[in-house]
């Protein structure tokens, strides 16, 4: 029985001084890979920082991307940069983007404008997608439906926090969805009507660490090892064993990244 952390930020300060020890804690734990995605500034090295952490450990990959957050701070030269991180054979997705109007820390129109560009980009260098969507269900559905109408896309749509029916049309354009933590929490019980309508082969898990610690863990920083929990409280939820849970998450993120674990041990 293995797990995969399919989306996590152990680069982050959070976890400055103990990395080593937060991946011992999850490969004791049977989470066997994880997908350390790249955010912050473009122009400062803090996405190049997430690459450098996936190459110093096995079974360990990275995305890039600039986060709705960032959006104004994406330019000709950001993508630049961004491309040539995607050379590291570490690098096997393009995210986390998308579209952020809780926070509105990037206007709407740049969010937007800067969601497409990226999306060819993506495209263009036939990555996969990991998308981050808030408050912005109806036009993150509208765009991904636009621009990923396309023979080969592949897409993730990342701590999945909308309706069972953007799940259902996201599902038809190919993408997997991800519950992290947040979908154990007693008042989520929107996040559990949209998870009765993903089938397991659909299914991803996630921390997204250091956010979203799940029960009984909530409260406390979170870490890739937490993320067995979730996987918990979904095979209570969809009534299977934890085991198929572990396996069939697992299968679906290695079959989708079209990837074989390497074995303990070897680089």
């Amino acid at each position: 029985m293995i797990f995969i952390d399919s989306h996590c930020h152990i680069d982050g300060k959070a976890f400055d001084g103990e990395r080593d020890e937060i991946v011992r804690r999850a490969k004791a734990a049977g989470v066997k890979a994880l997908l350390n995605i790249g955010t912050g500034n473009p122009h400062d090295g803090e996405i190049a920082r997430a690459v450098e952490v996936a190459e110093h450990y096995e079974n360990v990959f990275a995305s890039v991307g600039v986060h709705p957050h960032d959006a104004k701070l994406y330019d000709d030269k950001a993508e630049e940069t961004l491309v040539n991180l995607t050379k590291s054979a570490k690098v096997i997705a393009w995210g986390e983007i998308g579209l952020d109007y809780y926070y509105d820390h990037s206007p709407r129109d740049v969010q937007r404008e800067v969601f497409i560009r990226q999306i060819r980009k993506a495209k263009e260098l036939d990555l996969p997608i990991i998308i981050h969507s808030r408050d912005a269900d109806d036009e993150t559905v509208g765009i991904l439906t636009d621009e990923c109408s396309y023979e080969g896309f592949r897409g993730i749509m990342h701590c999945f926090g909308g309706t069972a029916e953007m799940a259902e049309s996201l599902m038809k354009l190919g993408f997997l969805i991800s519950f992290a933590g947040n979908v154990t929490f007693k008042k989520a019980e929107n996040l559990r009507d949209a998870a009765r309508v993903v089938p397991l082969e659909k299914l991803l898990i996630e921390t997204d660490c250091p956010f979203l610690t799940p029960v009984p863990f909530r409260g406390k920083r979170n870490e890739p090892a937490f993320v067995v929990h979730t996987a918990q409280f979904l095979a209570g939820f969809y009534g299977v064993e934890l085991e198929k849970i572990a396996n069939r998450t697992s299968e679906n993120f290695l079959n989708f990244f079209r990837l074989n674990l390497i074995p303990e041990g070897n680089q």
